[in-house]
């Protein structure tokens, strides 16, 4: 048994997997989503997506088991009878509160109950094989009694009439009271042929009436109980059907209270059978749960693996679970016991990220009960998995690159132990490289210091020197193949990788000066005397690319102020008036201009020139004679003259 203090922890440990959307990141919701759509019932789909890590190593035996049993059975005896029983937990509700089921729920009840007899033969079968799932099927009782007893009395969705011997009579007098009711509207019509709009008796509001003409209405002795559209024809009860009415809905009362009885006996029944039926739908939906984890092992041809507490990995022949297996390049990965650490390096799309996320998700799947996708696998227990992957941007708390991954870089920091499994992809990128590289080699330290397993990638050559001097770190690299300029996607552990970068660019065109420049700025003058370039030839060929057209600038303002001067008689358009400019025009092309009786401000544009100052006035001529009035001009000469409080005022 786990401990309450165990279970705790384990809660706590999910949640924090949650938060830090570790199944995100590598993958496994994605996993979980092909998985839930192996399953049948709404129960079971609901465990699978909140489907969490077994600590407990008997408990995970115990559901690698079943997976490899429930695989089994599926591949000898076919997909086991499983339906959705939703519906049927409603109706079992029902039932127990006392209510009575209808005929319908009824049946659903019988299926459920046909359904749980087909699961328990289908397991029975089972047993031949040794298949410890197969007695799953002592936990079943299909109740057959009950099954039998809703089937003799109901079908079709009703209530049969066999179903009881009074039922059955009073049917046969509902029938025989609808045929004489029949026979009576009969004689009325052949006695009252020409009174008749048709040759048939028709029912109107459970009625059964004759068609009459509006003319002979007083001839036939009944009721009127509707009438046609036009209103030419009535719909007349005949009296001598009428007294059969009545008995017709004394019958039809007797068997509805007959029906009830019946559907209320079989409901009771269905009550005291609820704690048999509950527990054969908790059953089923485990049941449903275990086949769902053999349909993905048979679908993603997956095998059982071994499980270890020994802190060591071995893969041969993984492969991604979401990738077409005819497309993905097998993986031969081992850590563990005496390594804890791999530093993988290799050129950019050498397929680093996915196989660290490859063995991560193998190791979680097997974790929660799963098969994993290798030829073979012995992987241990973990008691956390963390990872950083992916540039981690969080635009919504203005956090860059650098900033969201170095958060995301504590908080693994934080929970890591000697019992976690770390993968971290482009250790100490998004910053300054010489920084980086220090940061990288700081958090490698601190996850060897931990002592959990731990999965890197990068591109810094320090750190694989770094690497290179641990005793419990390795490197490993991604092969490439230099001819196609493709990668193999092979790993191979025990050798540092480079990351090809000036030969890719070297096969794919750039010039050799752009390369010397570039081999010179990474390892000096030597390196670029020691490179072996492919071709002399090369340049780069500038294309023709399309011109931008500048739009033409506006002559600045500046260059009309000698335009209009003071004094200056302008026409204004397009009152087309005369006035005289007594500011000249600003930045804006804003001028003013006296007009009679009031001083106007006014675009350049709808102005002309009317007669120049020049010609008016003289050199040295006062305008403030013309643009001042008597009183401001008076002020203005004593302020020249002598201080004075006197206050010009704005003209108008």
């Amino acid at each position: 048994m786990v401990s309450l203090h165990v279970k705790a922890m384990i809660i706590v440990h999910n949640e924090r997997i949650k938060e830090m959307n570790i199944d995100r990141q590598i993958e496994f919701d994605k996993v979980k989503e092909i998985w839930a759509d192996r399953a049948i019932t709404d129960e079971a789909k609901e465990k699978i997506r909140d489907a969490s890590l077994f600590f407990s190593e008997n408990e995970l035996r115990k559901q690698l088991k079943d997976t490899t049993d429930a695989r089994i059975l599926m591949e000898k005896s076919g997909m086991p009878p499983l339906q959705n029983i939703s519906e049927i937990k409603d109706i079992l509700l029902i039932a127990e509160k006392g209510d009575c089921l209808t005929p319908y729920q009824l049946e659903r009840v019988e299926k459920v109950l046909v359904a749980i007899k087909r699961l328990k033969d289908y397991l029975e079968r089972g047993k031949m094989y040794g298949n410890s799932l197969a007695y799953y099927d002592e936990n079943l009782d299909s109740i057959p009694e009950l099954g039998e007893e809703i089937c003799s009395k109901i079908r079709n969705g009703i209530v049969d009439d066999c179903a009881s011997k009074e039922l059955g009579q009073i049917r046969n007098q509902i029938a025989k009271c609808e045929e004489q009711m029949k026979q009576k509207a009969e004689q009325v019509m052949r006695a009252y042929k020409d009174c008749m709009t048709d040759n048939y008796c028709t029912f109107r509001n459970g009625r059964i009436c004759v068609p009459v003409k509006k003319e002979y209405k007083y001839k036939i002795s009944g009721s009127v109980i509707d009438k046609s559209s036009t209103g030419s024809t009535l719909f007349i009860e005949p009296s001598s059907v009428a007294k059969y009415y009545e008995e017709l809905q004394l019958l039809k009362i007797s068997e509805e209270n007959e029906v009830y009885r019946i559907l209320y006996t079989l409901s009771a029944k269905v009550s005291s059978s609820a704690s048999i039926l509950n527990g054969n739908l908790k059953m089923i939906e485990k049941l449903d749960f275990i086949f769902s984890k053999g349909k993905l092992s048979l679908d993603m041809d997956a095998i059982e693996p071994k499980i270890n507490t020994e802190r060591k990995i071995r893969l041969t022949g993984a492969r991604h679970p979401l990738m077409e297996q005819n497309t993905a390049v097998p993986l031969e990965f081992e850590i563990g016991p005496e390594v804890r650490g791999i530093v993988i390096t290799g050129p950019n799309t050498g397929g680093k990220t996915v196989a660290i996320k490859t063995v991560m998700l193998n190791c979680m799947m097997a974790q929660c009960g799963l098969h994993v996708t290798c030829e073979q696998a012995d992987l241990c227990m973990n008691s956390s998995y963390l990872c950083d992957i992916g540039d981690g941007q969080n635009l919504s708390e203005n956090l860059s690159t650098f900033s969201a991954h170095i958060t995301n870089v504590l908080e693994v920091l934080c929970e890591v132990n000697k019992d976690s499994f770390v993968i971290m992809d482009e250790l100490g990128s998004g910053t300054d490289p010489t920084e980086g590289m220090g940061i990288a080699i700081a958090i490698l330290e601190e996850l060897r210091k931990s002592g959990g397993i731990f999965l890197v990638t990068t591109h810094y050559p320090e750190v694989k020197e770094y690497a290179a001097k641990r005793k419990d770190i390795v490197n490993a690299r991604m092969a490439f193949d230099k001819e196609t300029l493709r990668p193999t996607y092979q790993m191979v552990i025990g050798e540092a990788g480079e990351s090809c970068a000036f030969y890719i660019a070297d096969r794919l065109g750039m010039p050799n000066e752009m390369l010397k420049v570039a081999i010179r700025a990474a390892y000096g003058e030597k390196a670029v005397e020691s490179y072996m370039f492919q071709d002399s030839e090369k340049k780069l060929v500038k294309r023709n690319t399309a011109k931008i057209s500048k739009a033409k600038k506006e002559k600045n303002h500046a260059h009309h102020d000698s335009k209009y001067k003071i004094g200056d008689s302008v026409m204004v358009y397009p009152e087309r008036k005369i006035g005289i400019v007594c500011v000249p025009m600003n930045e804006k092309g804003v001028l003013r201009v006296q007009m009679p009786n009031k001083k106007i401000w006014i675009n350049h544009k709808r102005v002309k020139m009317h007669v120049a100052a020049t010609e008016l006035y003289p050199e040295d001529y006062d305008f403030s004679i013309i643009f001042e009035t008597v009183e401001n001009r008076k002020k203005r000469h004593e302020m020249q003259r002598k201080y004075t409080d006197a206050v010009i005022e704005a003209d108008e």
